[in-house]
């Protein structure tokens, strides 16, 4: 038992204890809520939804109901061989045969149960579609829109969407929304969704403060906390675990500080950490990220809060965290840019670069990699082309017809203005590529060498030096009405733009070791009584690789289903004896 239990002003008594409240806690504390155990969710930021209210909102989980539905059936056999082959010597076979079990059940739960609901679409590829065990679709899946609405004063807390990723402040759903404003000035089929969708928007933000149509991420966590509200969760905001409670080597429980006091809560069952993982821990960066030697040359667009407290908590019980993958965190391309209110953004490049007329380069002029790659493949392949000593970084390139067609980064498509990312230096213009390259510090003679050996090939929708276009995942995330290559074109109508990327992340996955039940295991690998892990805090299981769309939300999902039954079943079996 620790000193500070002593000092703690009051107690508060439940069987579980959930820290965190983004997909893998909520999910946690759904399910064992759900099997009849007392729950409490803590929350360290004022807001709840954590990564989750800012993510994507997908989820890569296979053999899923859902891919059924469509025809897609698969054993499990498939999707372990992939994940194998991704994993490689960091294959962890019973944490993977755990995730494959139960993420299916997991999904069923959630959206016969809860107020959880998931779309797929019938083709989007494993980022690795090729490999042995990938597959062209039937794996990820994204949270069905939601009415924030439903979740009555509780939206008032919920975590906002990245901002630029909102047109005007909406969310926008992935997929065909998304298709309907790039194409708003060619098509009255568009103009009209675009314009009722803008007008509601509006008519929110008037009535509400915000957009109510939720999607991507912000669906996920306002489902869940919809889920926990029905359940009746308490949610305690503003409430960071200041340390776990021991008691003969077991966790019972934790002092949280909650409205400028200490409050003892005693967890029956255990606790369950579910931080958000590290990616603003400059400490924890500095000693895992090669790229960021004094642990400030990377830009993380998750929460602030997100310091590693799940991790050092694990740790002061006795936990491991896992330090040999050979990814310490799931990498992202991003670029940073001046809001209109002044304040710093931090814009994860996830759909541009496979774009046709897009090509990326490095300080030297070169390209480095097939831009239409996943942004995890294309940020390993930066880092590798940067020379020693030198700043990390790339600058995404285009001309002037291919800009206002696509937008790039923070830069929207035509009809809107370019004006603000012009004069904060965001964008950079050059009317021609010597010019450009004189105003990014790119070298010149090797730029304008680059982009004439790209052009050559280009109008017949071939990329001779990286083959940009050739694997399933590039085309996805191309112009399916542009070819012959979806992800092809020239580079040949000034003005041109350049965008200057460095590295970033969606989540760490060096977190606490487990077992397949979520459990925290110790450096020897001994189970650690009454401690749990899940989503970015514990150690992921896709051993430093980007299989897919979701990889980290569908194991987060899952492992909260497997910690809340788990915890579940223990209770059970105790109340038996």
């Amino acid at each position: 038992m620790t000193g500070n239990e002593h000092s703690a002003s009051e107690t508060y008594e439940c069987d579980v204890l959930v820290a965190g409240s983004g997909c893998s806690g909520m999910s946690a504390a759904i399910t064992a809520a759900s099997r009849g155990l007392n729950v409490l969710i803590v929350e360290k930021e004022p807001r709840f939804g954590g990564t989750t209210a800012r993510s994507g909102g997908w989820l890569w989980i296979p053999g899923t109901s859902l891919a059924k539905a469509y025809g897609i059936a698969e054993t499990p056999e498939q999707a372990r061989t992939y994940l194998r082959h991704e994993a490689r010597n960091n294959f962890d076979a019973a944490r993977v045969d755990a995730f494959l079990s139960a993420g299916p059940e997991a999904v069923d739960f959630f959206t016969t149960k809860t107020a959880l609901r998931f779309d797929m679409p019938l083709v989007f590829p494993d980022y690795h579609a090729e490999a042995p065990g990938g597959a062209q679709g039937g794996r990820s899946m994204v949270t069905r829109p939601f009415d924030g609405r439903e979740l009555g004063d509780q939206i008032k807390t919920l975590g906002m969407p990245l901002p630029e990723l909102t047109v005007f402040g909406m969310m926008l759903g992935s997929g065909k929304e998304i298709i309907h404003f790039m194409r708003v000035t060619k098509s009255l089929t568009s103009a009209v969704y675009v314009a009722k969708r803008l007008s509601r928007h509006l008519m929110d933000v008037l009535r509400y403060g915000r957009g109510m149509t939720l999607t991507n991420g912000n669906a996920l966590a306002g489902r869940l906390a919809k889920s926990a509200q029905d359940l009746k969760i308490p949610m305690w905001l503003s409430s960071p675990v200041r340390e776990l409670t021991v008691e003969n080597g077991t966790v019972t429980g934790a002092i949280v500080s909650r409205e400028g006091r200490d409050v003892r809560v005693r967890a029956r069952q255990g606790v369950v950490l579910a931080c958000g993982g590290f990616p603003h821990d400059v400490e924890r960066r500095k000693k895992m990220f090669p790229h960021a030697p004094t642990g400030n040359e990377h830009f993380s667009p998750g929460p602030t809060g997100n310091t590693g407290d799940g991790l050092r908590l694990a740790e002061s019980a006795g936990g491991h965290v896992e330090d040999r993958l050979p990814n310490a965190a799931a990498w992202v391309p991003v670029s940073l840019t001046t809001r209109k209110d002044g304040s710093k953004g931090v814009m994860p490049h996830f759909i541009d670069r496979a774009k046709p007329g897009v090509i990326a380069v490095m300080r030297d002029g070169k390209r480095f990699a097939n831009e239409g790659n996943s942004y995890h493949d294309f940020v390993q392949a930066m880092i590798k082309a940067a020379k020693p000593g030198e700043e990390i970084a790339a600058y995404l390139v285009c001309d002037h017809p291919t800009l206002r067609k696509y937008g790039l980064g923070c830069v929207p498509p035509f009809p809107m203005p370019l004006g603000h990312h012009l004069d904060t230096g965001y964008l950079m213009r050059g009317d021609s590529l010597e010019a450009l390259a004189a105003k990014a510090g790119i070298d010149a003679k090797a730029f304008t060498e680059t982009v004439r050996q790209f052009n050559a090939t280009a109008p017949q929708g071939h990329d001779a030096a990286f083959g940009k276009g050739s694997k399933a995942y590039n085309r996805y995330q191309g112009d399916a009405l542009h070819g012959p290559n979806p992800c092809v074109a020239p580079i040949e109508n000034g003005p041109y733009y350049a965008i200057k990327m460095v590295v970033g992340d969606l989540g760490t996955y060096a977190g606490i070791v487990t077992d397949e039940n979520a459990r925290a295991l110790d450096a020897e690998g001994r189970v650690i009584p009454g401690l749990y892990a899940a989503g970015n805090d514990m150690a992921s299981i896709m051993g430093g690789n980007y299989p897919g769309a979701g990889i980290t939300l569908g194991p987060a999902l899952t492992f909260g289903y497997i910690a809340g039954r788990h915890l579940a079943d223990s209770a059970a079996r105790r109340n038996a004896a």
